[in-house]
């Protein structure tokens, strides 16, 4: 382990999360290293980094192997800047014309999903004086955000509906105050074992560039592959990809190919041990004394709950690790305690760190 932030900056706390810095830099060389060498990487950090803390995430894939950062608001955008990154930001969600002043002087690109949207954002560069990059969304099967390419929702829409989707490409290249710097689509199924669907979207993607392409329509990106299609679909990388959750170590699905890049897990929930007790047999343990001891054990507290995100659902069922061994959780998960059975596991005192799973 390199070096460890801790996102809350909160080193009083009895429950916490630790980044492993080297494993995040790890990830981004390996992302690098099984992506082609003509495409660049934009690192998305959105959530604040998928909850890794995004200005450090940001710095660590800047210097392994991104070139561009990507985000879902203009909030988190803003963060970036405020904490000294100047690299180009794609802003994924939907722009206001409100939105103007700060994407031209923070330098921050929109992703313009229509026509209608696109004309909104023109008119009010235009007023003020103004020209922001932006990136044209294409939906090709994902049914969310984007100009529709061909033959989506209904398998087939006509031909006149994908001559509409290229004038309203056209249309948005020629506004005034906008300069088209980028044009992506996103998969809805790159992380399924069949890739059938993913290869149909990319088909309608290529296509609609093909066509485009006729009328002298070039763009610096063109962009397709999120995580899973990163590691398993290679002819989808094009000109730029987005690596999302596999920066930090976690596999988009089972279902991906593992065999072809090693993952470094970023993030552990650590916590420690803040009562010890023993019970004997036939000791009912948290609400509703859905367990009952089997047989005389040791039972240790640990300062996490529900209330922290720690699903409930775990009670009974998940496990911790204690001096390096898994010790089962019984009882409910309450709102800000857990109990564990550390019976098995010699010697556990207070204050003992435990490791979340």
């Amino acid at each position: 382990m390199e070096a460890v932030f801790h996102p809350t900056n909160d080193f009083s706390a009895l429950t916490w999360a630790e980044i492993d810095l080297g494993a995040l830099a790890h990830n981004y060389r390996e992302l690098r290293r099984v992506t082609a060498p003509s495409a660049v990487m934009m690192a998305v950090v959105k959530a604040d980094g998928y909850g890794h803390g995004a200005s450090q995430v940001a710095r660590v894939a800047l210097e392994n192997g991104a070139d561009l950062l990507a985000v879902a608001r203009m909030d988190e955008a803003v963060r970036l800047r405020e904490a000294g990154l100047s690299a180009p930001i794609l802003l994924f969600g939907h722009s206001l014309p409100a939105y103007v002043d700060i994407l031209a002087s923070q330098d921050i690109r929109a992703a313009l999903n229509s026509l209608e949207g696109a004309r909104s954002i023109s008119a009010e560069a235009v007023r003020c004086k103004k020209t922001i990059n932006a990136h044209i969304k294409v939906d090709t099967g994902m049914g969310r955000l984007g100009l529709l390419a061909d033959e989506i929702a209904v398998q087939s829409l006509s031909g006149e509906q994908f001559k509409h989707a290229i004038n309203d490409i056209l249309t948005i290249t020629a506004l005034p105050g906008i300069e088209v710097e980028g044009i992506f689509t996103h998969f809805a199924n790159a992380d399924s074992r069949d890739k059938d669907h993913a290869r149909i979207q990319l088909s309608r993607f290529t296509k609609l560039l093909e066509s485009l392409k006729k009328h002298s329509f070039r763009v610096k990106y063109r962009h397709a592959a999120n995580s899973a299609a990163i590691i398993d679909i290679p002819e989808s990388h094009l000109d730029l990809v987005r690596p999302g959750i596999a920066q930090y170590g976690l596999w988009p699905s089972d279902e991906v190919d593992r065999q072809r890049i090693d993952l470094k897990p970023v993030m552990s929930i650590k916590s420690r041990v803040i009562h010890v007790k023993a019970v004997g047999a036939d000791f009912a343990v948290s609400y509703g004394s859905t367990h009952v001891t089997p047989r005389s054990t040791r039972i240790a507290t640990i300062p996490i709950g529900y209330a922290d995100g720690y699903d409930r659902i775990l009670s009974s069922r998940g496990h911790m690790l204690v001096q390096g061994v898994r010790a089962p959780i019984i009882g409910r998960v309450c709102m800000d305690l857990t109990m564990i059975d550390v019976g098995h596991v010699p010697d556990v005192n207070l204050e003992d760190e435990v490791v979340i799973l």
